[in-house]
């Protein structure tokens, strides 16, 4: 029987989980032993009694766990020495940055460990149930959002009352991707005036479908990768962006950044100065702090106030809705495991000319066999 284990997040600042009790109980039911450390869910709310009820094995020895498993389902990347306690031939999947993670990508290959990484899995519409990026980073739409409203020294609706009118907030939202999009439905919801704005101009039509203005800069080509990233800027193009989206950010009353260009660090598209020209008590938040920052002076996990300005660059922005989150993840990994499952051997096969796992199989019977990331190391 394959057994599938999940191991608590070693990061005391993670709330979220991998597994949930009733994803849990779906793998049972395909035929596998699901083991999970103990007190897994209790950051989220979930006991160790309803893995129990859902057909889990608790265990309290994460080494054990770790060393017996066929499959290892987690968040975050685990640690080198975590790695050689797995046994050759499991699969282990999380989020792994595999084009900064060199280290880490090594110690698979000596183990001859199958390694997925989940941010690898390609954007298509077969792997849109798989896709825990976009699942997560929709929710970091949202709570992007709520922070910035909950700091702000006005209120985003307008509002008649009998001492007058109060004019709506105006929101500034640059890039429209998924955290993007979700970002700008938020605050429309709550009364918002909402600007955006994304260099593919193919996501105008999206983002004025949900209410809000898009701005248009002209940068000349620009356009989008094959998964539906956006390319990266040329110097001067990223200048003419900064430059034309100075007055819509000084009028804002909220900016929020998404603009990240995966595997490398984002471009800094607010600046200092930029930042001095707005209203004192305005917010801005930063999706990109942790990787390095859209805005210049945010700090990654921090909130900072710069010319009176409110910079956030809290980070883990899912984490702080964790259980739906945590419901979120763990169902793209059930439904990635179901994908290549073998309901009469009880077992996942993988084959690595699948479109979907040729792009997020990072490692496999001690080599890379990721083509990007084998020519990213070259």
């Amino acid at each position: 029987m394959t057994m599938i284990a999940i191991p608590k997040e070693t990061s005391d600042k993670e709330t979220r989980v991998a597994m949930i009790p009733a994803i849990a109980k779906k793998l049972v039911h395909a035929g596998a032993e699901v083991v999970v450390e103990s007190g897994l869910g209790a950051a989220c709310g979930f006991a160790d009694d309803e893995y129990r009820e859902a057909g889990v094995r608790v265990s309290e020895d994460c080494k054990t766990l770790l060393a017996e498993a066929d499959i290892v389902l987690r968040i975050h990347r685990p640690t080198a020495e975590e790695v050689a306690l797995l046994k050759q031939g499991a699969l282990h999947v999380s989020y792994l940055d595999p084009f900064n993670e060199k280290k880490t990508v090594a110690a698979f290959q000596k183990q001859q460990v199958t390694a997925i990484s989940v941010e690898m899995i390609p954007r298509s519409t077969r792997a849109q149930k798989l896709d825990a990026l976009s699942s997560q980073a929709s929710l970091a739409g949202y709570v992007m959002v709520m922070q910035a409203a909950n700091r702000l020294n006005r209120i985003l609706p307008m509002m008649m009352t009998p001492a007058g009118t109060i004019k709506p907030a105006r929101v500034f939202i640059l890039g429209a991707g998924v955290a993007g999009l979700q970002a700008i439905a938020t605050a429309k919801r709550l009364g918002a005036r909402v600007t955006a704005f994304d260099t593919r101009a193919v996501v105008a039509e999206e983002v004025e479908s949900l209410g809000a203005k898009f701005l248009k800069i002209d940068l000349g080509e620009t356009g989008q990768t094959v998964d539906g990233y956006a390319q990266e800027l040329t110097p001067e193009q990223l200048e003419t962006q900064k430059q034309a989206q100075a007055a819509e950010i000084a009028q804002s009353d909220v900016v929020i950044t998404t603009a990240q260009v995966f595997g490398r660090k984002p471009p800094v598209l607010v600046t200092r100065a930029v930042l001095s020209q707005m209203q004192p008590g305005s917010v801005v938040v930063d999706m990109a702090a942790e990787t390095g920052g859209n805005v210049e002076g945010s700090v990654a996990g921090q909130e900072t106030v710069i010319d009176g300005v409110i910079v956030i660059g809290s980070g883990n922005w899912a984490g702080q809705v964790s259980r739906d989150a945590s419901a979120m993840y763990a169902s793209n990994l059930f439904n990635l495991i179901d994908e290549f499952w073998s309901e009469e051997k009880k077992q996942i096969e993988l084959d690595l000319e699948d479109d979907i796992l040729s792009g997020c199989v990072i490692t496999h019977a001690g080599s890379i066999v990721n083509e990007t990331i084998k020519n990213h190391y070259a």
